[in-house]
């Protein structure tokens, strides 16, 4: 077999520096999207989905992945799903939402956390999974209830002081908040820099909303619902995004109070909503979707996760970006679409200044800011939400990214088969 040949039969599994031509030709062995869903985004103690239990959330996304592409759930392999506050990693309760979703006690199921990045990270394990041969389907999942978990063992009661002695380890327990700050700082981002991009969001995510655009992407949550005001206990049917406002203006956020620090330009209106929420991804090996007849929407090409300083952990995409780019061959001027999570405004407005790439092609229906980032779901709701957007726009190439707490970036390379 010839090198060429065999590049063919292993397709984007090696990807190497062939670059755009390359990665969005069809190969056999191609890891693909057969579909991406996510819950509605509610508010923390708030919203709509304040009650449910991670476990609700995520059988809706696992049954909405399932329905769309239609696939028999026996054949589904391996899940893996993204968590960051529950005790446990939320392992238990994780199989159990896939049990009742109606996948088979042979799938197995595990969590991981790698924070922000933990709903992108399960994309990642599992594609990978394909791409070696260990399956040939399986799910990227990530859910948080930020209601239940939040606050509650977020961080470990007890730190070694041997450890923490050292000024970057003890640099991984700052309040992200802080971090926000940090980067402001030492990076020039200024107020006005951060409340302007802070309004776009919330203004594209405002008409995205009303225009219908997340109708694709999200499935409905049935739950129960507890009145705070008087208790009375209702079952309700969650639709739609709740922490989207309306006319949310950089002048209006110039009079919001900083939030860590008298002196600081990090606030509420600026930063990411604490939010409850869901996403999910089904993954298969292209010439096995095309064999069982599944819907092809995308595919996976590849991805990267880098480590930055702790105290300035918002910087991350910044240096995941190019690091997966070069992995995929590719320029930042090939890439039609990106999604890169608005953890806070200022570490957002620093990684696009950084890359230099066009804020019109940045987060279009809006991001983090103005619709919430439940932790272990952002990095697969961003491909839902991505997808969506290429298949309306007919973008080709898109990449994700977030910052990562504890001094981290990932990101991920994606092609559009819509």
């Amino acid at each position: 077999m010839s090198a060429l040949e065999r590049v063919k039969e292993l397709g984007s599994s090696i990807v190497g520096k062939a670059g755009k031509a390359y990665i969005t030709t069809p190969f056999p062995n191609d890891v693909v999207i057969c579909a991406a869903v996510r819950t509605p985004i509610t508010k923390a103690r708030k919203g709509g989905l304040k009650d449910a239990c991670p476990e609700d959330m995520l059988a809706a996304v696992f049954k909405g992945v399932i329905e769309r592409s239609g696939i028999d759930p026996a054949l589904v392999e391996d899940v893996a799903v993204g968590n960051v506050l529950p005790p446990g990693g939320g392992a238990t309760v994780a199989r159990m939402a896939a049990l009742y979703a109606g996948l088979p006690n042979t799938t197995a199921v595990n969590t991981l956390n790698r924070q922000c990045s933990s709903g992108l990270a399960t994309v990642m394990q599992i594609a990978n999974e394909i791409s070696t041969g260990q399956i040939d389907i399986g799910i990227g999942a990530g859910v948080e209830s930020m209601t239940m978990g939040y606050g509650a063992g977020a961080m470990p009661e007890n730190i070694s002081e041997e450890v923490s002695s050292n000024p970057e380890a003890a640099d991984c327990l700052l309040p992200m908040g802080i971090t926000s700050e940090n980067v402001a700082k030492e990076f020039g981002v200024t107020r006005a820099a951060q409340d302007k991009f802070a309004a776009r969001s919330y203004n594209l995510a405002d008409a995205a909303q009303k225009a219908g655009k997340f109708k694709d992407e999200i499935v409905p949550v049935k739950t129960k619902w507890v009145d705070p005001k008087s208790g009375d206990e209702k079952t309700i049917t969650v639709t739609e995004d709740d922490g989207i406002r309306s006319g949310v203006t950089a002048e209006s956020l110039s009079k919001v109070k900083p939030a860590f620090a008298k002196d600081g330009t990090t606030h509420a209106g600026n930063a990411s909503q604490v939010s409850d929420g869901a996403a999910a991804v089904l993954l298969a090996r292209r010439s096995v979707a095309h064999k069982l007849g599944l819907p092809i929407i995308g595919k996976y090409v590849t991805g990267a996760i880098v480590g930055v300083p702790p105290k300035v952990m918002g910087i991350g995409p910044a240096f995941a970006i190019p690091k997966a780019l070069e992995k995929a061959g590719i320029s930042k001027e090939e890439v039609d679409l990106w999604e890169i999570n608005e953890a806070f405004a200022s570490q957002a407005v620093y990684s696009v200044e950084k890359l230099q790439i066009s804020l019109e092609k940045v987060n279009p229906v809006g991001g983090a800011i103005a619709f919430g980032h439940p932790l272990g779901a952002t990095g697969s709701r961003q491909i839902a939400t991505a997808l969506s957007q290429c298949k309306r726009s007919g973008a080709k190439i898109f990449v994700t990214s977030m910052c990562i707490g504890s001094g981290m970036g990932a990101a991920g390379v994606f092609v559009n088969e819509q």
